[in-house]
């Protein structure tokens, strides 16, 4: 069955493969889930833009009828909340239907993170001279220095930074603004490379450009950022959202207060920064289990 002009799955599929940092197989199992999801849509006559709470929760149920497992269902219902939760955030819907759909409970994997020593051998193997290295080192450099989304980093202005003062100011999910620190490093480096890009590109909108003059878009970055771990040679599945659960692990790790880290990150909730504590204890276990004698 065709699928509605209107739907912006390409656009959802990027968003969850470079700001949520999903594998292929999750993606490729939520663009199933809904195009089952648009096909129950043109069946009953609705429209993206028309449905409502009442409709989500009866597509569910005739899902769950069909005898779905409870993990399915709880995939089905994560898949409509991020992609009705997209389309508001990027204002294509004016209200999201699912927002009182609540998924049922089911242990979930810790997101992954670079060591710090990973994340030095990253930063090293985007060094050079060129445009795109400084380039590459500098959103790198940012993005690991504030733990930005790779959408507000894509997004930057040069006048989103104080130089002088070393700080960042984004407008983040809800259209709520932050300022975020950065360090002494970042700044030379996005210094470096701003010094290559006004030579070429003087008059171009946005702060990071690709070599031709275009505003870098999330899935060019998370191309740039594979290449540069697999010169590293790091063999964990990285995605610049990788980056920014290793700046709130780091953190974290290192004494920095929780309510800091939220405010840093963005996150509407505290328990969803607690996230990395969880990291962080799950580590002291690992080094425990292989240096005790019993462990």
């Amino acid at each position: 069955m065709k699928e509605p002009d209107n739907n912006y799955l390409k656009e959802f599929t990027a968003y969850i493969l470079t700001e949520k940092g999903l594998s292929k197989n999750t993606i490729s199992a939520y663009r199933s889930d809904l195009k089952k999801y648009f096909a129950y849509l043109d069946k009953t006559s609705l429209t993206i833009s028309s449905v409502k709470h009442n409709d989500i929760t009866e597509y569910l149920w005739q899902e769950k009828l069909t005898n779905h497992s409870p993990r399915s269902i709880y995939r089905m219902i994560e898949t409509l909340k991020q992609y009705h939760r997209f389309l508001a955030s990027e204002n294509l819907l004016k209200t999201d239907p699912t927002a009182g759909v609540v998924p049922p409970k089911i242990p979930g994997g810790l997101p992954v993170f670079l060591s710090k020593d990973e994340v030095e051998n990253l930063i090293t193997s985007s060094s050079g001279r060129k445009e795109r290295d400084l380039r590459n080192r500098a959103m790198i450099e940012l993005l690991y220095a504030t733990g930005l989304r790779v959408s507000e980093l894509v997004g930057l202005n040069a006048e989103n930074i104080d130089f002088k003062l070393g700080f960042v100011r984004v407008i983040g999910k809800g259209n709520k603004e932050r300022i975020i620190p950065i360090s002494r490093t970042a700044i030379e480096h996005i210094n470096k490379y701003l010094e290559a890009r006004n030579k070429k590109f003087p008059l171009a909108p946005g702060l990071f450009l690709t070599r031709f003059g275009k505003t870098m878009s999330r899935i060019e970055f998370w191309r740039q950022i594979k290449k540069r771990a697999k010169k590293a040679g790091i063999a964990k599945r990285i995605t610049p959202h990788t980056l920014r659960h290793s700046f709130a692990s780091h953190m974290l790790a290192g004494g920095a207060d929780l309510r800091f880290v939220q405010e840093m990150l963005g996150h509407s909730s505290i328990a969803t920064t607690q996230i990395y504590t969880h990291i962080d204890r799950e580590r002291l276990k690992e080094i425990h289990k292989k240096f005790h004698p019993r462990g």
